[in-house]
């Protein structure tokens, strides 16, 4: 009699978890530029184009990502008055990211010292040259719009 309610729990758990999150498949960085933007990621960054398309009269959904990492996807997301933001939320947003103070993340690379050699010499500002840290070694550098991103070799 115990083991019938107890399968129906088991079973009710393990539906659940089969509907729960699975994974992130898009994530924004705000971009005061889009055009600039991607000359940044595409060019000097060297990430893939995964969507540029029309979006709207005036809007472009622009997405990139590290050619080995095609299944997240970046929107590089302007900061406009519209859809997401009023005039005085989108002009707070640009003195935020312009500033250094609102965009971060984390990205990874197989050689960090080669990497940063190729990344300087693309006109890529580094706040932090590589240095040995208690968790790998670590450099820091902003994009043209002033979000700024960690790059690590673990």
């Amino acid at each position: 009699m115990i083991a019938y309610p107890l399968l129906l729990l088991t079973s009710y758990q393990s539906n659940k978890k089969r509907s729960m999150i699975s994974k992130m498949s898009h994530v924004s960085v705000y971009v005061l530029d889009q055009n600039s933007a991607y000359d940044f990621y595409v060019n000097k960054l060297g990430f893939e184009v995964k969507t540029d398309a029309p979006m709207g009269d005036e809007g472009r959904w622009l997405t990139v990502a590290p050619p080995d990492q095609s299944d997240l996807e970046i929107t590089l997301m302007p900061i406009a008055e519209g859809m997401l933001f009023n005039k005085d939320t989108a002009a707070q947003m640009r003195t935020l990211v312009q500033n250094g103070t609102f965009g971060f993340g984390v990205f990874e690379c197989k050689d960090i010292y080669a990497t940063y050699e190729e990344l300087t010499a693309k006109g890529v500002e580094f706040s932090k040259q590589p240095t040995k840290e208690f968790y790998g070694i670590e450099a820091v550098f902003k994009d043209d719009s002033g979000n700024w991103f960690s790059l690590g070799q673990k």
